[in-house]
């Protein structure tokens, strides 16, 4: 897609260039459906639905990035700001997952769960998204 602007992501140390493996890409789209399935679940609480359409964006949002051969350097919330280069998506998509990136941090280091229904059902739409879309790329490179 957009290797320049990964390579220059990895050049600002935003990014780590890495081969990609097949396992470890496989191993990620299967933990991103177990993690969307799961918050598909009515039975789970509010907050284990967030939690489980944050981790199953996040898993294809990372299997998307390693199939380019990169790796988040430090920051986890990377594998967002870089899906419009690793899937072509709408910077509306980034914008989405950055607001559930911050409530996750709420929840998970203040102890704050603040999403609501519609937010969790747009996480998993665009989840489902990322799923499709990581799906066709296809075995590694």
């Amino acid at each position: 897609m957009a290797a320049k602007e990964l390579e220059n992501l990895a050049s600002a140390r935003v990014l780590k260039r890495e081969p990609g493996e097949q396992a470890e890409f496989d191993g990620l789209i299967t933990a991103g459906r177990t993690a969307l399935r799961d918050a598909r679940m009515t039975a789970l609480s509010a907050d284990g639905r967030f939690a489980r359409a944050y981790a199953a964006a996040h898993s294809f949002a990372l299997a998307a990035l390693r199939w380019h051969g990169f790796r988040p350097d430090q920051k986890r919330y990377v594998v967002f700001q870089v899906l419009p280069h690793t899937l072509g998506a709408s910077k509306e998509l980034a914008r989405v997952l950055g607001r559930c990136h911050q409530l996750r941090n709420l929840a998970e280091y203040e102890g704050r769960f603040e999403a609501d229904e519609r937010l969790t059902s747009e996480l998993m739409e665009v989840a489902t998204w990322l799923e499709k879309s990581v799906a066709s790329l296809g075995k590694l490179p």
